[in-house]
Formats: C-alpha cells, sequence, structure tokens
C-alpha cells in the first residue's frame, strides 16, 4: 500500500527536498503541499493524505493547523517535523493530536522510518529530543495503553525479556550470556518480537519500549 503524504511547511526550498526524498520511495507519494495553516487545512480536506508532515512555525500557526487537522479528519495521522527541540514544544503538538515528532536535524532514513511508523498506527518519537522528551511517554493514553497490552501478549515470555535487553543496549551476544542462550538463538528471538511488532530497526524498538513501559528511561542505550 502506498504512504500518501502532505507536506505543510512555509520554506520551499524544504518542501521541494521532502517532495524529492519522499516521492523517491516505492511505498510513498506525495500529494499535496502547503505553505500555511489555511492552505494545509484545505488541502487535507481536499487530498485526506494518510500523514501530515506540519511544521510549527508556519504562517497562522502549526499547533492550531494540527489540532484542526486531527479534528477534520481523524484517518490523517500529523508527524511534526520542526526545529524547536524543547520539551514544551513536543509536548503542545502531542496534546493537539500530534502521533509523531521529528527534528529538521534528523536524518533522511529517520524521517521517511517515522513516516512509516505513524502510517502504521504508531507513534514516533526522535530519541535526540531533549533529554528526557522522548522518555516520558507522552503518546501516553488509555487506547494506546490497552494497544500495547495487545501488541506486548503477542511475544512470549523470552521475547519479551530479549526485547527489554536489546533495547538497553545489549548486544546479541551480550544477550545470549545473560539469558544462557546461543547467539543464533537470540537472533531468532529478535527477529521473531521485531517481526510481530512490526518494527525495523533497534531505534524503533527502544521507542516501543519506552512508550509501552517495557524499559525504564534510566536504562536506555547504556
Amino acid at each position: 500500500m502506498t504512504i500518501r503524504v502532505l507536506v505543510a511547511d512555509d520554506h520551499g526550498v524544504l518542501r521541494s527536498g521532502l517532495r524529492a526524498l519522499i516521492g523517491g520511495q516505492p511505498d510513498m507519494d506525495v500529494v499535496g503541499e502547503a505553505s500555511n495553516r489555511l492552505e494545509a487545512e484545505s488541502a487535507v480536506a481536499e487530498t485526506t493524505p494518510d500523514v501530515v508532515i506540519m511544521d510549527l512555525s508556519m504562517p497562522g500557526g502549526g499547533i492550531e493547523a494540527i489540532r484542526s487537522v486531527s479534528k477534520r479528519t481523524p484517518h490523517t495521522r500529523v508527524l511534526v517535523l520542526s526545529a524547536h527541540e524543547e520539551a514544551g514544544y513536543v509536548r503542545a503538538a502531542v496534546a493537539a493530536g500530534a502521533t509523531g515528532y521529528v527534528v529538521k536535524t534528523a536524518v533522511d532514513l529517520e524521517l521517511l522510518a517515522a513516516i512509516r511508523a505513524v502510517a502504521g498506527g504508531r507513534t514516533f518519537m526522535d530519541l535526540s529530543l531533549e533529554p528526557g522528551v522522548a522518555q516520558d511517554n507522552l503518546f501516553a493514553s488509555p487506547t494506546r495503553t490497552a494497544k500495547s497490552a495487545e501488541e506486548l501478549d503477542l511475544l512470549t515470555g523470552r521475547e519479551r525479556e530479549v526485547l527489554e535487553l536489546v533495547a538497553e543496549g545489549y548486544t546479541n551476544r551480550e544477550v545470549a550470556r545473560d539469558l544462557g542462550l546461543s547467539v543464533k538463538s537470540v537472533e531468532t528471538y529478535r527477529a521473531r518480537l521485531m517481526e510481530k511488532l512490526g518494527l525495523c530497526s533497534r531505534a524503533e524498538l527502544v521507542r516501543f519500549a519506552l512508550e509501552y513501559g517495557v524499559l525504564r528511561p534510566g536504562k536506555v542505550a547504556r
């Protein structure tokens, strides 16, 4: 399935760059652009994209645009791409309805991973944000708590052990040593749990573990 993306940012050069990056992906398509809040709201209503990449500082107000899009077009997921890394901006965006937050200094792969995550119904928090922000479980809600319980129930006890240790930063060899397993077995458990949870990288695994309380913040990425 192709992920339909709309880019909302007041900088034309950035929009062009994002269009080229996203349009070059086999599973993504840019269906529209906007340079301010009113254009964003109108474009979303017209194209009903799967994901809107939203700048917080564009004319008319990014937070107001997020709130409007989330209310009027609940199917569309909002991914913030912002120069602001402070906790206040992140919390405001999440409260308005954003389901992902990436800073503009992030690498291309990080943004593409974020688009795929939010399009797939997950949340995405840039781990390079202000210390502690990415670990605050800002996306927590009763609905997500129930969803996390369902997803974690898919894992066996051993897979959950591997999940936590890998998220903490242990290598496959170290996990094997701690759990009394072979490295090959750990690799198999790791591949299975990531497939069950729809994760593609360790960064996504860390985010999942943080969001759902599997991982204690103080033990992240040793």
